[in-house]
């Protein structure tokens, strides 16, 4: 089969096109699915470069579970296809089932998040033409949305639904969502008006027009003094904030939390060092929640509402498989609102 290998850390120039990589067997409990689209994921870049630090060393080389990374591996966790092989003891009327695949590998409780594998970084993943992962990841959906649509909301949508429930985010409440105009972002935003909070956004000025279309009630720019910012549209303070940029903005951050507010984070595009003051959290009894991914009820909530027609996905862009390290310099741009998507 074609797929794109993943061969050693380094810049796009460690990804390898290949066209006789040995198609993939289902074994017992798991199917193949053929891939239609599979989408890009900041986890992709940090992977590639080996960017996720060790506990004692935050410049070492690893994967995201801040160990050693084994290669080559085939990327790509985000996947929509079609079911073309069963292993043993998994129904054969399952072939031919339309399919978005949840790309977390585990079993037992949300505990096992932290261990999990992960399609495309543990084990190979979907950029490729096909990919095997076990029978009850893979949710049979309709056709209401393209398989590119469908592959744009596995990781991006399931982190905020999982951000948002740690969180605790209610009716009625405030959240501050940053990097809002990327996949995770765009996600929030959606979830969070579907709760019936208060959307506040934060984005690059191109980008304004596109989150108030998707539900954001207001939008500030990502460079503003961000207090001065929120006082020129009526906001005072926040209830929640749900952070994938972090860096020097950090401080800030938590300065505009109300008393007992939340700060949940997912990501730190800007940076992961960061520095406050620690009495602003204690004082006014502030909750910091760290999230990563989402569970397999996440998952499943995040079918349902798109379902239910009440999700959005946004396909910024689409490119051929054999052009995965374009896509990923594009990523990297972020000059778009949505997810980039290859099509195999």
């Amino acid at each position: 089969m074609k797929a794109v290998l993943l061969t050693r850390y380094g810049g796009p120039e460690a990804l390898e096109f290949r066209a006789d990589v040995p198609d993939p067997v289902p074994g017992p409990g798991e199917v193949r699915v053929r891939v239609r689209a599979a989408s890009l994921n900041n986890t992709d870049i940090w992977t590639r470069e080996g960017a996720y630090g060790s506990s004692d060393d935050p410049d070492a080389q690893t994967g995201w579970r801040r160990s050693s990374f084994s290669f080559p591996r085939i990327q790509g966790a985000d996947v929509a296809g079609e079911i073309d092989q069963v292993g043993p003891g998994v129904p054969e009327a399952r072939v031919g089932e339309r399919v978005l695949v949840d790309p977390m590998i585990y079993d037992g409780g949300e505990m096992a998040l932290v261990t999990t594998d992960y399609l495309g970084s543990e084990r190979d993943g979907g950029f490729a033409e096909l990919v095997t992962v076990p029978a009850h990841n893979v949710h049979s959906v309709g056709d209401a949305l393209s398989f590119a649509e469908l592959a744009t909301l596995p990781t991006a949508a399931t982190t905020a639904m999982r951000m948002l429930g740690r969180a605790g985010l209610r009716a009625g409440e405030t959240v501050l969502v940053t990097g809002a105009s990327g996949g995770v972002g765009t996600s929030l935003v959606q979830i969070a008006k579907a709760r019936g909070a208060r959307v506040v956004a934060v984005a690059g000025a191109a980008k304004h027009a596109a989150l108030r279309e998707l539900g954001a009630d207001e939008v500030v720019a990502r460079d503003a003094e961000l207090p001065s910012a929120l006082a020129a549209v009526g906001v005072g303070e926040v209830d929640v904030v749900a952070d994938v940029v972090a860096g020097p903005s950090f401080g800030d951050l938590l300065g505009v939390l109300a008393p007992l507010g939340r700060y949940v984070v997912a990501g730190a595009i800007a940076g992961p060092l960061v520095e406050t003051d620690l009495r602003t959290v204690y004082l006014r009894q502030l909750t910091l929640l760290g999230s990563s991914f989402g569970t397999h009820e996440d998952f499943a909530s995040v079918v349902d509402l798109v379902g239910r027609g009440m999700f959005r996905p946004l396909v910024a862009g689409r490119y051929p498989l054999a052009q995965l390290a374009t896509a990923q310099e594009h990523f990297v741009s972020k000059d778009f609102v949505g997810k980039l998507v290859v099509e195999p």
